[in-house]
């Protein structure tokens, strides 16, 4: 089953229903831990507390989320 995050359907499909919200996971997490979610839309494994800043997992490498939203098309 695909899962998607609330972000990406506010940009892609706002009638789309959504799995998660990236920003209330990355609350709840502590510092310098993360934790294994999918968001098929943006293509990311997981999301993570680096020293305070929201990061996602793709291509084995940790991305501001904030860049992902804003260019998300791009390759990583």
């Amino acid at each position: 089953m695909a899962d998607f995050s609330k972000q990406w359907c506010d940009q892609n499909d706002p009638d789309m229903p959504y799995d998660f919200d990236v920003i209330e996971e990355f609350k709840k997490l502590s510092e310098d831990n993360w934790i294994p979610i999918i968001c098929e839309g943006y293509g990311f494994l997981g999301i993570a507390n680096i020293s305070g800043e929201c990061k996602v997992l793709i291509d084995d490498k940790w991305i501001l989320f904030d860049d992902v939203i804003n260019n998300y098309d791009l390759p990583f």
